[in-house]
This record gives structure tokens, C-alpha cells and sequence, in this order.
């Protein structure tokens, strides 16, 4: 594998960031929250919503054939390029459904679109995480993803923002037909698409290392590492968990809890917010520590998160319903960054250099085959648990008066976060068994953690107190007008 020179090299990797910047412009505006948005104006089901949640990462099982592509052509520059751009075309084709079909006929068509672009993603993942594993400076993985992450994170806020207002506005913008609104947001992931191809055709490509190896045995090394087979089993009972639950969240706000899609967007950007004060200090971590490390302890605080909101109905909305949401999308978001950082890290980590395709690979059809499969069977069973009801309550009745105090009440789903919380325990136990070296005590970080957050408090009111604690990506956009009265 030949060297990069190191001016090349660096060019590169802004290059990565820009475009980590417009990928996540098309996931945010096209993914997410405004998918289940838009699926659910078009009269969604349950089951249909999990489709859509589980499509896109059962789709990338398609990377196992792509590894054949990629070790025929030992392009990957080129097949990202070229499958990226193909993809991002039936992003444009979800932007024109409300024009062209009727909701039941649209929301058919919406479903057959995600899966083509999936499909093309699939192909685009694959190549490009082995292009990436050749090319990034193993030494500052976690200081190289943290300001990745940092600046798409803070563009991910800003296009939410503008996102959840246009949809706030559908009906003064768009009289005749509201939902043309997310026929904007569409097109404008699928412009920033169409920007992310651009700045991946510019990124330098080491030449790759013939494997020398057909595509089956290729896929059977990793599965011969023992220490790799025991990351398998934690990040797949891991997506598992989390997916089973993650999907419905919007849902479970907007029709359970009857919240408006202007405080959905809201939590959501608590979440994005509370994930950029620690991507930076999750990446230094990752790099001076380990990344099991990050994940004993980020791991917990998101499943304990997931059982929370179990919490946010008594059997009903009530005082504290909305307080909770905003500590539960702190938490989550803070836990995020460190999952996100070292979820991709340790496979990189433990993934050899120059072969490293393969593991990537494996690892990505574990994660595709727990995060897909989870939302579908949660869509499934979505209607069982909503004619189910667990409730436990304690009567009191006496001469004067009688009244009953409600201590469990379970429904629908609720089922869902309790069943996603204890299938996370699991996952975390099965963390333990993975060996990183230069993993330490989970106290120790914890440590340093709390004496970085200590030095800010007294200032984290301000403007300037936030942005010393994430450096400068963050402080150079502290003008921008919709952020400066967000922090205020």
C-alpha cells in the first residue's frame, strides 16, 4: 500500500469533513425524523414505519457482494463516486411523490424509493469504509472523528432547525397541499447529495492490497478471531436493542404523547446540542484510552435512557412529561457521541491494516442484520401491545375518602423500551469479553471527565463558556443569528 504525501494527505482529510458535513445535510433532511414525518402524512401504519426503519440497514447486507466489487476493481474512489451519485437520484424521486401519487399510492412508492437508495448506499458503505481504514492516521482516530462529527453534528442542528420551521410554516408556504413541504426538504437533501459526491471524487485513494483471497474465504478470516467474534456478539445484540426501540420515538411523540412536530424538532436539537459539548472530549479519550472504555460507560446511560421513557406517561401525559423528554434527549445525545466515536473506532482498531475490508464488512452485516431486523418485528408487534395493558395500582378507602395511586402502568409502547432496556444490559455485558489494549478503569475517565465539565460550569451560561468547552469549530459559527438565540 503506498503512502499518501503528507500535504495530499491532509487536503484529504478536510475533504472528509466536508463531505461528513453534506452526508449529514441528506440524512437529517431525508432520514430520521422527517422520513417518519412525511411517512406518517401519508398514512403510515406501524408496520410501515418499521419497514422504513429496518429497510435501509438490512439493505446494507448488499456490502457482502460489494466486497467483490471492490477487491475486482480496487477502485474504490470510483464506486463510491458513481453508486453515491446513483443513489441520491431516488432522493430527488421521494421529493416529487406528493406531485406525481395519491398518499396510499405515494407512501408505496416512498417505501420502494428508500430501498433503491439503500441499496446504492449499501455499495457506497462498503467501499468507502475500507478506503477509509487505508487512509486515516490511525494514531488520532478519536481526534480526527470527534471534529468529523463536530462540524456535521452542528449542520445537522442547523438544517433540523430549518427543517422543523419550514414544516411550521407548510401551511402559510404550501396552502394547496402541506406535505409539497417535505417535498422541499427532499430536494434540498438531495442538492447537498450531489455536494457530498463532489468532495468524495477530490479525496486522494491509497492503492489497495490485493487480498488474494475469493470472496468466501475473504468473509470467514474475521469469524477465525476470537476477540473479534466477542465484539460481533456485543455490537449486535447492542443495535438489536437500540433499534427496536430508537425508530418509534417519534412516533410514540407525536401520537402518544400528542406532542407538535415544532417541539419534536426542538427535543431533537437538546439531543444534537448535548452531542457536540462532548464529541471532542469523547475523541480524546478515545485516542488516550480506549474505546471499551467509552462505551462501558456511554452504553448504560443510553439504555437508561431508553427506560425513561417508560416514565414520561402515569398512564397519561402529566406535569413532567415534557421536563423528562428534554433530560432523556440530553442524555441520549450526550451518550451518542461517545458510542458513535467508539462504536466505529474499535472495529478500526481491531481490524488489521491493509485487510481490514472483510472486518469492516462483517461488522457492518451484524450491525444491518440486528438494526433492520429489530423495527420490523417492533411494527409488527406494534398493534399486539396496543390492545396489551400491564398495570399495577395501590386503593386506599376509608370513611372519609378513597383514592387510588397508580404504580405501574405498561402499554403498548412502553413494551418496547422495557424489552430495547434489558436486551442493552445484555449487550453490555457481552462488552466486557472484548479485549482493546490500552482499556482502563471506567472510574479514571469518568475522573477526567468531571474535572474538564468542573472548570466550565461556572461560565456554561454563556456563549463563551459553551465554546471553550468544544473549541473552535463550534465558536466560529457563534454569530450565526438562529444559534446565538438558541444558547442564550
Amino acid at each position: 500500500m503506498s503512502r499518501i504525501p503528507s500535504e495530499e494527505l491532509q487536503k484529504g482529510l478536510k475533504l472528509v469533513v466536508k463531505d461528513s458535513v453534506a452526508s449529514q445535510a441528506v440524512t437529517t433532511l431525508s432520514a430520521g425524523t422527517f422520513l417518519v414525518a412525511f411517512a406518517l402524512e401519508l398514512g403510515a401504519s406501524n408496520l410501515t414505519i418499521g419497514i422504513l426503519a429496518g429497510l435501509t440497514p438490512l439493505i446494507q447486507l448488499i456490502q457482502l457482494p460489494s466486497i467483490y466489487l471492490v477487491e475486482r476493481f480496487k477502485s474504490r474512489r470510483k464506486i463510491v463516486v458513481t453508486s453515491s451519485l446513483t443513489g441520491r437520484v431516488f432522493i430527488l424521486l421521494i421529493a416529487a411523490i406528493p406531485f406525481l401519487f395519491d398518499p396510499s399510492l405515494g407512501l408505496f412508492f416512498l417505501v420502494v424509493f428508500v430501498a433503491i437508495n439503500s441499496v446504492f448506499s449499501a455499495v457506497t458503505s462498503c467501499s468507502w469504509n475500507s478506503w477509509m481504514r487505508d487512509l486515516l492516521p490511525q494514531e488520532s482516530l478519536g481526534a480526527f472523528f470527534s471534529k468529523k462529527m463536530i462540524w456535521a453534528t452542528i449542520f445537522g442542528i442547523l438544517f433540523s432547525l430549518v427543517g422543523g420551521y419550514l414544516i411550521d410554516q407548510s401551511d402559510w408556504l404550501f396552502p394547496d397541499n402541506p406535505t409539497w413541504v417535505y417535498s422541499l426538504l427532499f430536494f434540498m437533501a438531495f442538492l447537498s447529495g450531489i455536494l457530498s459526491s463532489y468532495y468524495m471524487s477530490r479525496i486522494p485513494e491509497p492503492i489497495m492490497t490485493p487480498s488474494g483471497l475469493n470472496l468466501i474465504k475473504l468473509i470467514s478470516v474475521p469469524f477465525k478471531d476470537a476477540n473479534f467474534r466477542n465484539l460481533l456478539k456485543f455490537l449486535g445484540t447492542w443495535n438489536f436493542a437500540i433499534n427496536l426501540a430508537a425508530p418509534f420515538f417519534t412516533v410514540y411523540m407525536l401520537q402518544r404523547l400528542e406532542i407538535p412536530m415544532s417541539m419534536v424538532i426542538i427535543l431533537v436539537t437538546v439531543s444534537q446540542v448535548a452531542n457536540l459539548l462532548l464529541l471532542k472530549t469523547w475523541g480524546r479519550i478515545s485516542d488516550q484510552y480506549s474505546n471499551k472504555t467509552i462505551l462501558a460507560i456511554c452504553g448504560p446511560l443510553f439504555i437508561f435512557a431508553i427506560l425513561l421513557w417508560t416514565f414520561t406517561t402515569f398512564p397519561d401525559k402529566h406535569f413532567l412529561t415534557l421536563p423528562m423528554l428534554f433530560v432523556i434527549h440530553m442524555m441520549m445525545g450526550a451518550a451518542t457521541a461517545g458510542i458513535s466515536i467508539a462504536s466505529g473506532n474499535i472495529g478500526l482498531k481491531l481490524a488489521p491494516r491493509g485487510g481490514g475490508l472483510a472486518y469492516l464488512a462483517v461488522i457492518s452485516i451484524v450491525n444491518s442484520m440486528a438494526a433492520g431486523v429489530a423495527p420490523i418485528l417492533g411494527g409488527i408487534f406494534a398493534d399486539y401491545f396496543l390492545k396489551r395493558k400491564l398495570s399495577l395500582v395501590i386503593n386506599w378507602s376509608g370513611p372519609e375518602q378513597n383514592f387510588t395511586i397508580p404504580t405501574i402502568d405498561i402499554q403498548q409502547w412502553d413494551f418496547f423500551f422495557l424489552i430495547s432496556f434489558g436486551i442493552g444490559l445484555y449487550s453490555i455485558q457481552r462488552l466486557f469479553f472484548v479485549v482493546e489494549k490500552g482499556e482502563i478503569s471506567e472510574k479514571i475517565v469518568l475522573g477526567q471527565i468531571y474535572s474538564e465539565l468542573k472548570g466550565h460550569m461556572k461560565n456554561l451560561s454563556s456563549v463563551g463558556g459553551m465554546r471553550s468547552m468544544i473549541g473552535f469549530p463550534f465558536g466560529v459559527i457563534r454569530n450565526i443569528p438562529i444559534l446565538k438565540k438558541f444558547l442564550k
